[in-house]
């Protein structure tokens, strides 16, 4: 592994703004320290799509959501999300394994 290169101080945001867009961010950074980050307080943005459900699966769908007394629409955000987040999981497991 390569050693780091400290990062500097800036004077300013587009001084640093300048440096970072320009540098190899991996000279700086080891990527086994890197951390998932969470923002709490953005406001997600959602954008509204149509897709056709078999009857049978959003009548199931429904019915979990209404014993989890919520929308069902959430809980087919929140199953979406999961998978997503699992192939993603999948997938750099895979990437950084060999």
């Amino acid at each position: 592994m390569k050693k780091q290169i400290k990062v500097p101080k800036f004077e300013n945001e587009d001084q640093e703004r300048e440096f970072w867009s320009k540098i190899n961010l991996s000279e700086y950074i080891n990527a086994s320290d890197l951390e998932p980050a969470s923002f709490p307080n953005l406001k997600s943005t959602s954008k509204p799509v149509s897709i056709r459900i078999p009857e049978h699966i959003l009548r199931r769908v429904k019915e979990k959501a209404n014993a989890l007394d919520i929308p069902y629409q959430s809980l087919i955000k929140i199953y979406l999300a999961d998978r997503v987040r699992e192939d993603a999981s999948e997938k750099y497991k895979a990437k950084y394994r060999q």
